[in-house]
């Protein structure tokens, strides 16, 4: 198994339905900060199975809505069916949009399961399709210090607030022999200092900053905001 089709399956990810919400709720809040203006055309890129696209679709012009998975984009097309302002893509479907037809791309908490090759692909496709001052929404990126165990720590922190610390403990040990780990050794964990990744973004053609805090719950990742020259 690789990360393509781990992602297509039923995943521990989210240790109940209750993080999966306030998970989804606060990565949208965030990015809904970061949108520079209410007729916006954004992708957001990786998006998962987000039950709050309808909240980030409100706060731009249309919201696309792309994943690799099949069996993520049937339950995203199922569920936002007849939302006029929410469209589905396949990976190769944003490949083929127009250059310059896009004002923002968001990719959160996607880059880590990426090999060299193909985050460089993402960034060039990314700036072909924005127009010229659009915006690249980098989230989640993962310093080398930060390791799982780390994470753990963070996510714990986060089921407290949230009132489901006693899931996440049982999550996270169900999650330490589930095929995650074992696909981490396996196929790689992209892993960017953040002077690596904002050299990487100016030879992509973009102005990027590091941003003040990470999109989501986890303080110890990265977020940075990258403008298309």
């Amino acid at each position: 198994m690789d990360w393509a089709e781990y992602w297509n399956q039923e995943t521990s990810l989210y240790v109940n339905e209750r993080h999966r919400r306030l998970h989804y709720e606060q990565v949208t809040r965030d990015i809904i900060a970061h949108v520079p203006r209410s007729d916006i055309r954004l992708i957001d890129y990786g998006c998962g199975d987000t039950p709050a696209a309808r909240d980030l679709a409100d706060a731009c012009g249309h919201l696309l809505l792309c994943d690799a998975a099949p069996r993520v984009r049937d339950e995203l097309a199922a569920r936002y069916a007849g939302v006029c302002k929410i469209s589905i893509l396949t990976p190769e479907q944003f490949q083929a949009l127009p250059a310059a037809s896009i004002g923002m791309v968001v990719v959160n908490s996607v880059v880590q399961y990426l090999s060299r090759s193909e985050f460089a692909a993402l960034l060039q496709g990314a700036r072909h399709k924005l127009e010229p001052g659009g915006v690249l929404l980098l989230a989640d990126i993962v310093p080398p210090h930060v390791s799982p165990w780390r994470d753990a720590l963070q996510l714990l922190k986060f089921a407290a607030s949230g009132g489901f610390l006693l899931p996440a403990v049982v999550g996270l040990a169900r999650s330490y022999v589930s095929p995650y780990r074992k696909i981490r050794q396996r196929s790689g964990f992209l892993q960017f200092e953040a002077a690596e990744l904002l050299a990487l973004l100016r030879q992509h053609g973009f102005n990027a900053r590091r941003q003040p805090r990470n999109i989501g719950h986890n303080p110890e990742r990265m977020t940075f905001c990258a403008i298309a020259r």
